[in-house]
């Protein structure tokens, strides 16, 4: 349970390294990067609290 805060790291890291790739700035792909965060963070704490309830 304590590991789901990574869920979000993975994709970021692929996010970067395809902006890389193709020379895009990272300005420009931030918004990927914050709905990478943002859906992680979200299906983290959904995960998290299904866990929980189902103790």
């Amino acid at each position: 349970m304590t590991r789901l805060f990574l869920l979000p790291l993975i994709p970021a890291l692929l996010w970067f390294l395809f902006l890389q790739y193709h020379r895009i700035p990272i300005k420009k792909g931030a918004r990927g990067f914050y709905w990478i965060i943002g859906l992680g963070w979200g299906l983290a704490g959904f995960l998290s609290l299904m866990m929980v309830l189902t103790r």
